[in-house]
């Protein structure tokens, strides 16, 4: 599955959510590439829009992870790239605090 496909398929995972995404220039005072937010009581997903697709996916994919998908429709490369990162497979082992 492309970039792009992933992308569609979160996007349609987050609007079975309710979770708004928001595609907006990040610059000026604004640091960062973008991530969940809670406003006026609803969850959004703000992304920088001068992001690639692949950076998207992983910020759109880091956002869903919160929520609880067992309701959701999702096919199997979707439930691999939304399980959490402590049990994918290709998940780097978490350092210990020193």
């Amino acid at each position: 599955m492309s970039a792009e496909q992933q992308l569609q398929e979160l996007e349609r995972v987050a609007e079975q959510l309710r979770v708004k995404v928001c595609y907006e220039p990040m610059a000026g005072l604004v640091q960062g590439t973008g991530g969940l937010v809670k406003l006026r009581g609803e969850y959004r997903i703000i992304v920088d829009r001068r992001l690639r697709a692949p950076e998207r996916v992983n910020i759109l994919a880091d956002a869903l992870r919160r929520f609880d998908l067992a309701g959701v429709d999702l096919g199997a490369a979707l439930r691999r790239l939304l399980e959490p990162k402590a049990t994918r497979r290709d998940a780097m082992p978490a350092a210990e605090p020193s």
